[in-house]
Formats: C-alpha cells, structure tokens, sequence
C-alpha cells in the first residue's frame, strides 16, 4: 500500500515540475528566452512555451502557501500579452485556500487528472515476451520514436472521460522532439512483429521515477504493449534506486485501467483550473 501523504505528493510535485522546466529551457534555447520561460510560484512553476504547447500551464501550486496575488497577476499579465490564458494543475493536496483564491480570480474548473503510485524494490523485475520485442531508444531512432509517440497521442483511446484538452500534431511533435532531449529521460520503443507498435519514456528524479508520453499505435492496442512498456520500465526504476514510480492518467481511461492491473494506487487527483483564452 501507497499512502499518498503531503510530502509524497510534494516529492511527485517537484520531480513533475522539474522535468516540465527542462523541457521548457530547451524550448526556450531554440525559439529565445521571451517565447519559452518558467516563473516559480507558490512553491511550483508557471511555464511558457506557446499557447498550443502542452506544457504551458502552472504546475506545483500550493505546497508553500495561497500564492501572492502579485505573483499571480504577473503570471497572468506574461501570458495574456502572449494570447495565452493560464492552466492551474492543482494537486488535492495542496494548501488549503488555493482553489478558492483561483476560484475568486475567475478560474474555472474544467476537468481532473489522477496520479498513481507503486512502491519500488528489488522484486520488481522485467521478462521478456516472444512477441514483442522492447529496446531503449537512442538518438539515431529518436524521429521514429517521435512519429510514434506523436501518432499515439493523436489518437486517444476513447474510454473514460474524454480529455480537457487537445493539441494540434505539429504542436505535439515539437513538444515531443523539445522533451526527448531532457536530462535523465530515457526512451523506449516497442516492436509487435517486427512493426514500430508504441513508445514511452521516463524520468528519475530524487528517487521519483515519472513514467510519461507513453503510447501505443491504434492497430497494437489490446496487445499487451502497454504493459510491456510499463514493466520494462519499473524494472529498469527500481534498478537505478528509485522507491516509487508515478504515472498521471485521465480518470476512468484505458491507461488507468492498465497501470492498476500492474500494482499502481491512486494517489490524488489533480483538478484542472484554466481563466482566459
């Protein structure tokens, strides 16, 4: 059993932020510092890096108090002259009066996320599967892993709650590409028959691996590759000395549904708060 305490969530919080300001940072070495910056608030971050990229949205709110209201105006200032609104991912364990100082600044809750966990050790194990065959991805695959990854986003499973969000394939590919380059992020590719099937990736940070932009080609799904890209990676968590492994899912979705048959327990949910454009 995982008990998602303050600090736990405090620990994700940060390895998710974390990872967010790299990707961020890279985006902002290739388009300049004023199209791709990150501003820290209430112990989290608010990033910028376009009004149709995935990671523009304020993530970590919270842990360090009800944020300033100068800090919050300025976040909205930043992203309102660059015809953006602002996106709040606010963990439910949070400090108190957060949502209701967004709540009386006119954000609106739009939808929820869940994080679940899986304690790590030395039991955690990878086996091979004669039909599918798993490799890490290096940089000489990096654009096959892309088109993969890009093409299994644009096509969401359609069970569970339908997303708050969508983005257009250009935007998710040059996310993609800016992300694939992050500190530490390891890539994996997945291959049914010889055929590119899905993709995945993951993050370790202070102890914390994120297992993210994982996906699977529409005609591959219901095949197990989901799950192989899941045990591949625990495994290779649990060898670098990670304790826990957290994957963020849309409630009710396939993915969910696939991290729960493999020991993952929610965690918390995070309410999705968005004013503006």
């Amino acid at each position: 059993m995982v008990f998602a305490s303050i600090e736990l969530a405090r620990r994700i919080e940060a390895a998710e932020g974390g990872w967010i300001e790299e990707g961020t940072a890279a985006i902002a070495r290739r388009v300049g510092a004023d199209a791709a910056f990150c501003l820290a608030i209430g112990g989290g971050i608010a990033a910028y890096s376009g009004k149709d990229s995935p990671l523009t949205k304020v993530v970590g709110l919270g842990f360090e108090g009800v944020p300033a209201s100068a800090a919050l105006e300025r976040v909205e200032a930043e992203f309102g002259r660059r015809g953006a609104g602002v996106q709040v991912e606010l963990c439910a364990l949070a400090g108190a009066g957060v949502a209701e100082a967004l709540a009386r600044r006119g954000y609106v809750l739009v939808g929820f996320e869940n994080v679940l966990g899986r304690v790590l050790d030395e039991r955690v194990v990878w086996r091979e599967r004669a039909e599918l065959t798993l490799e890490r991805s290096g940089d000489a695959e990096l654009d096959a892993w892309i088109e993969v990854v890009a093409s299994a986003f644009a096509a969401p499973d359609a069970q569970g709650v339908a997303a708050h969000e969508s983005f257009p394939r250009e935007a998710l590919e040059r996310t993609v590409r800016d992300m694939a380059g992050a500190r530490a992020l390891q890539r994996y590719l997945a291959r049914r028959g010889g055929a590119l099937a899905g993709g995945a990736s993951m993050r370790i940070a202070g102890g914390v691996a994120l297992l993210c932009g994982a996906g699977t080609l529409p005609e591959h799904r219901r095949r197990g590759v989901q799950g192989a890209l899941l045990e591949r990676r625990l495994a290779d968590a649990a060898r670098a000395g990670c304790d826990i492994a957290v994957v963020t899912t849309l409630p009710g979705s396939k993915s969910q549904e696939n991290v729960q048959k493999h020991g993952f327990e929610l965690l918390y949910a995070r309410a999705i708060l968005r004013r503006g454009a």
